[in-house]
């Protein structure tokens, strides 16, 4: 009998992130529907390219490693978006993400409904909301899936692509929230809320009826709680190639195991694992799939 593979739909921008040396693909939802399917699910990314070359060629590459490309739409008016990344003193990436292309065009369709249906879980952010069309888009598409469907606003705070607004109907459509450290200082003074973490992440749970907020810190692992629950994870050292798409994996992660019903410890464990792999290599989207299988044979 084969194993059920569970439906994480990635909802949002995917694009290239240019290096100075190179391009890859990427996307915050788009990374974690990547690693979702090298996890033993079945990702889905749902977003928009351009009908140019650079959009051909990152479907044909989705389409390499195994993932449906049936939730990404074509624009003939505007280009695939591209990021372009540049690193500081200590190896933290710094992104300038152009503005006027075809993610911020995503379009609320039949198609995109039907996907939306079939979805165990839905990752989305705020970045693709910064344009009306997309952000309508997005909002309606996390309203249409089915009721047992686990709901993750990865938060993914970018430059100044975020409003309050935006946030708040983000967080009053989730079932889990997951940020990190430094977007907890952002988001607390918006909301009138504490920076200690815990207690940022309680009245989180206490204003929007979130089922769990998970806070990651890098290196130092990841903090989950609940309403009832609150579990300290430890980071595990890894030699860092560099962290872009990091948190995406752990956001990966952490569904996978939450899908599978693990205790709070275990999905932190399993997804600061996942998330310490991918910043060993370079890259959003590298290919680590028998890594993983061992992971999981190990963890499962």
């Amino acid at each position: 009998m084969s194993e059920h593979r569970p439906i994480i739909v990635g909802l949002g921008e995917l694009l290239w992130d240019v290096f100075p040396d190179e391009r890859r693909p990427g996307g915050a939802p788009a990374n974690v529907a990547f690693q979702a399917e090298q996890l033993g699910n079945q990702g889905i990314v749902v977003s928009r390219v351009g009908t140019d070359e650079l959009g051909e060629e990152i479907v044909d590459f989705l389409k390499s490693k195994g993932l449906k490309t049936h939730g990404i739409q074509h624009d003939e008016e505007v280009p695939t978006g591209t990021v372009t990344v540049e690193f500081d003193e200590r190896n933290q990436p710094k992104y300038v993400i152009h503005e006027g292309v075809a993610w911020d065009r995503l379009e609320f369709t039949d198609d995109l409904a039907e996907i939306m249906k079939s979805a165990s879980a839905v990752c989305f952010g705020t970045l693709a909301q910064r344009e009306s069309k997309s952000r309508e888009t997005i909002l309606k598409a996390v309203q249409s899936v089915q009721d047992d469907c686990l709901k993750v606003y990865d938060v993914n705070l970018r430059q100044n692509y975020y409003a309050a607004d935006w946030i708040r109907n983000s967080l009053n459509l989730s079932t889990v929230v997951k940020l990190n450290d430094e977007e907890v200082e952002v988001i607390a003074p918006l909301f009138d809320f504490s920076r200690d973490e815990v207690k940022f992440a309680q009245q989180v749970i206490e204003e929007f009826s979130t089922e769990l907020v998970c806070i990651t810190r890098g290196a130092k692992g990841c903090c989950l709680v609940s309403a009832d629950e609150v579990v300290e994870v430890e980071g595990k050292p890894v030699q860092v190639a560099d962290t872009v798409g990091a948190g995406d994996a752990f956001t990966a992660g952490l569904i996978t195991s939450l899908l599978r019903k693990r205790t709070l410890h275990e999905a932190g464990n399993f997804a600061n694992q996942v998330g310490g792999i991918v910043a060993s290599h370079q890259g959003a989207m590298p290919e680590l799939k028998e890594k993983f299988d061992e992971l999981r044979s190990s963890v499962f």
